[in-house]
């Protein structure tokens, strides 16, 4: 297994008349997340001028670890009770330079 920090920056662009839902579910995230083994951090915002743009800035502890939370239930949950709801999402894995 690998030791390399990994950072996650994860961007969900809710379709405007789903905007409340998705938020809902993204704040359903947080605790499980938080207690998943590896997990360094796990923050969701809010964009002050586009309230329908959420960004997840995560860091595990190292790739594998967060590969089990791709997989793990309640994201499943997530996608399900979003299915359709979302506009745009773009994940961006990243490693810390300095």
């Amino acid at each position: 297994m690998s030791n390399q920090k990994l950072t996650i920056v994860a961007r969900i662009l809710a379709k405007e008349e789903n905007r409340e839902l998705v938020k809902a579910e993204l704040l359903k995230l947080i605790e499980p997340t938080r207690n998943e083994k590896g997990c360094i951090s796990y923050n969701l915002h809010q964009d002050n001028e586009n309230p329908n743009l959420f960004l997840f800035f995560e860091n595990w502890e190292n790739r594998e670890l967060w590969q089990i939370h791709m997989n793990n239930a309640p994201l499943a949950a997530f996608s399900s009770a979003t299915e359709g709801a979302i506009a745009d999402f773009v994940l961006n894995e990243m490693s810390h330079i300095e």
